[in-house]
């Protein structure tokens, strides 16, 4: 359930970001209702065929309250196939979050305001990082972990990598905050602000950068031999990549050719297509893989806090292949 919770919510901040792309928020102007009928009555056929903006905005409605009720259905098994109370609280807080969210999306439609059009957007990413870490909680090699046996050679607990991924974690949460106050920027605002908020962006860029490199190879020099630790790792980095390229294709689509490359033939026949297709699906690339980054630093943080909690306990024995998984 917690699984399949994670693989629900992505795709939902993925549609949310296309409802921002498109400035589509108030395409449907009241809530809990769809114009005037039950939010899961509206005639299906006006909603597929109906204007794109009301597509996609119905859809980001549904999508969520689809995992609202897989968030109220994981709560029920965590209760009842879980001894652990923090899991229990954690569990509920999963629940109190995702009825959070909802309401602010709903308040941000009842007030037509941006700004909680924007903290909507930022809520979202951090429900997903909690998801995943219900997900890796709850997994069988989470709570199998007393039952190792020792063999191979021994090595001690890593006390860096978990605190420098955590600290990743952050850093990638406070550059998805930063990316939201260049794309909900007022159209009344001032060059000099918005110019403030891009450099800010691209500095903080730099430092989780940097940050995701260490995680990677501190990784990879010190866990090579834990899976679980070494996949989630050439992940990070995969997406890191990602990141750059979509950020770099998110301003020339968005904004127009990097300035220092300006000169050159293809450069000045560019032209911008506002809310186009390439448009679209590069911001939102962006904006989606921003989550990525956040969420498989969180998984290596959850991973490494708890190789090191059994290294420890357990007189340093190896950890075996797989059981983080």
């Amino acid at each position: 359930m917690a699984v399949l919770l994670v693989c629900a919510t992505f795709p939902l901040i993925w549609v949310g970001g296309l409802v921002t792309t498109y400035d589509a928020g108030m395409a449907v102007p009241d809530w809990p209702s769809t114009f005037g009928y039950n939010l899961f009555l509206y005639p299906w056929q006006t909603w597929v065929y109906g204007p794109w903006n009301v597509f996609i905005e119905h859809g980001h409605r549904l999508f969520g309250a689809a995992v609202g009720m897989l968030t109220i259905l994981l709560v029920a098994v965590v209760c009842r196939c879980d001894s652990r109370r923090w899991m229990h609280g954690l569990s509920f807080a999963a629940l109190l979050a995702v009825i959070f969210q909802g309401v602010l999306g709903g308040l941000r439609v009842r007030m037509d305001e941006r700004t909680l059009a924007q903290i909507h957007g930022c809520f979202g990413p951090a429900f997903f990082a909690l998801t995943v870490a219900l997900a890796a909680c709850t997994s069988r090699q989470w709570s199998q972990t007393s039952s190792l046996k020792t063999g191979g050679a021994k090595h001690s607990p890593d006390a860096k990598l978990p605190r420098l991924a955590l600290l990743t974690t952050i850093l990638a949460y406070l550059q998805l905050v930063l990316g939201s106050q260049v794309r909900h920027v007022r159209a009344d605002a001032d060059a000099s602000s918005f110019r403030g908020a891009v450099l800010l962006h691209l500095f903080m860029a730099g430092v989780v950068a940097v940050h995701v490199l260490l995680v990677v190879l501190r990784t990879l020099r010190y866990h090579r031999t834990e899976p679980a630790l070494v996949w989630p790792a050439i992940a990070l980095a995969t997406v890191l990549l990602a990141q750059l390229a979509l950020g770099v294709g998110a301003w020339v689509t968005n904004f127009g050719p990097i300035p220092w490359l300006s000169d050159n033939a293809w450069s000045q026949q560019y032209v911008i297509t506002q809310k186009g297709q390439v448009q679209a699906l590069v911001t939102t690339a962006h904006m989606a893989g921003g989550s990525l980054l956040l969420v498989t630093s969180l998984l290596i943080a959850l991973r490494s806090f708890r190789l090191r909690r059994v290294l420890s306990s357990e007189g340093s024995r190896p950890f075996a292949a797989g059981v983080l998984a």
